[in-house]
């Protein structure tokens, strides 16, 4: 297929170093090269995220030192990289990274000084990442003998709400980073954009959630109307289960949007839950490639699903670290107002919930939510809510859930789900499916979650075996 504009988009492990940041720089380069415009969209590198949320955490408990010396370490690694990749010690990359650095300990030593770590401070911290890796790319591509610019979320024209740690793109976003990237594009010069990051009105540096960066490189190819985006992982496309836990996982050839988005809400790490949202609106499809094997085509992701013979369902795959939150009392639940006060309270937390169950005698309602979420869903419950309710947490749970266009409308899907779950004695504690019938979904306790998952792949014949 011949492409005219390309958004690639290189994860934390193809930015984890020299080597792999000059690779993935490659992987641009041979579309560049026979005439394609493409905008790179980067993560940090593999690690950092993570690292900067310690410091952070650090600083606010007021362990100054221990902050300073992650950011001496990070301010090592960057510097190695930046040198490999051939800057040398005066030159504009090895400039930028220092004064970053320097900024980055101001930001430290504030929260430091006031003990305080906001949802604010925290996204202008953990951005950092980001704002690194990005020269990197740009000096690669550069080495490379392309012409690049390298540009911050917010800078590239990401206009977000102030929604801090999980900020959703502004209408007018899209006509900004077409104003902001289409003349770079014009005259040769390949944009290189810091993923994971906006900033708001007021030019407060905002992120878009975990795995943000995918969101990011959507965001771009809807503004600029890309034939397809493609983001390079560490797999080979999307698989149809965790391959650590199912060793047989096959690739999956061809997703839908709805599929891909059940799929990356219900625990699979492969795309941001939204990063969709954009695609969907404008047809583009999004190809998710294998970096260390750039000619295998991956998964497609497109508008249309496209229904396996004889499988109607496409992966299986779980969340972890859940717990249920039981509310009930004889009679009080089916008073609307009562279960509104239940939700309302949950909506005044921002909690997600992954599974909703009411009983059909309105005497129970279970709710499925991550455990970190446990604790403040408990205590915005039990005040917002009846003194007649009592209000439980059940901890040490998963949720599995089957994804499949191609259950629509087919019997015998969830009676095939629940024998395999039987015949390895694994008890379901919940059971959830949408209108949509995309999917569904299963509360096990998280001790089983892995035999579970293994027995549902079997039985809808996913595996090698089973397709070979």
């Amino acid at each position: 297929m011949n492409y005219d504009l390309l958004v690639m988009k290189f994860g934390g492990t193809n930015m984890q170093d020299s080597r792999a940041i000059r690779h993935s720089a490659s992987l641009a380069a041979r579309s560049i090269r026979v005439g394609v415009k493409v905008v790179v969209v980067v993560s940090a590198m593999a690690g950092v995220t993570n690292q900067l949320l310690k410091l952070a955490d650090a600083a606010q408990s007021g362990d100054i030192a221990a902050a300073n010396d992650e950011i001496a370490l990070m301010r090592t690694r960057h510097f190695t990289a930046a040198q490999e990749l051939g800057a040398a010690p005066d030159s504009v990359t090895v400039r930028e990274i220092r004064e970053m650095h320097e900024t980055l300990r101001q930001a430290v030593y504030g929260v430091y000084l006031l003990r305080e770590l906001t949802p604010r401070s925290r996204d202008l911290i953990v951005a950092f990442g980001e704002r690194l890796s990005a020269p990197l790319m740009s000096l690669a591509l550069e080495q490379d003998g392309l012409r690049a610019h390298h540009l911050s979320g917010g800078e590239a024209g990401i206009l977000t709400d102030s929604h801090f740690g999980n900020a959703k793109p502004m209408p007018n976003t899209y006509e900004r980073v077409r104003d902001r990237l289409s003349g770079l594009l014009a005259a040769g010069v390949t944009p290189v954009v810091a993923g994971f990051m906006g900033e708001t009105e007021k030019g407060a540096i905002t992120t878009l959630g975990r795995g943000g960066t995918d969101f990011s490189a959507t965001i771009v190819g809807k503004a600029l109307g890309a034939d397809e985006v493609w983001a390079w992982k560490d797999v080979d496309g999307v698989m149809s289960a965790d391959p650590r836990v199912v060793k047989d996982a096959q690739n999956i050839e061809v997703l839908s949007y709805g599929e891909v988005m059940e799929l990356a809400y219900f625990g699979a790490k492969v795309l941001h839950p939204l990063a969709v949202t954009p695609l969907q609106e404008s047809g583009i499809p999004l190809r998710v490639k294998s970096a260390a094997d750039p000619d295998f085509p991956g998964t497609l992701v497109q508008a249309q699903p496209r229904d396996e013979d004889g499988h109607p369902v496409k992966a299986v795959t779980a969340i972890r670290n859940v717990s249920i939150i039981n509310v009930s009392g004889a009679g009080v639940l089916g008073i609307p107002e009562v279960i509104a006060s239940v939700f309302d309270a949950i909506a005044r937390e921002n909690v997600t919930l992954l599974m909703v169950s009411q009983s059909s005698s309105m005497s129970n309602v279970s709710l499925a939510v991550q455990t970190v979420d446990a604790e403040r869903t408990l205590v915005a419950l039990r005040a917002g809510v009846s003194l007649e309710l009592k209000v439980e947490e059940q901890p040490g749970v998963a949720v599995l859930a089957i994804v499949g266009s191609g259950m629509r409308g087919q019997k015998g899907v969830s009676a095939r789900m629940f024998t395999a779950l039987a015949e390895q004695d694994v008890n379901v504690l919940m059971i959830s499916q949408g209108s949509s019938e995309l999917n569904v979904s299963v509360a096990v306790e998280a001790a089983h979650v892995d035999a579970a998952t293994l027995a549902v792949h079997r039985a809808f014949g996913l595996g090698t075996a089973a397709t070979a």
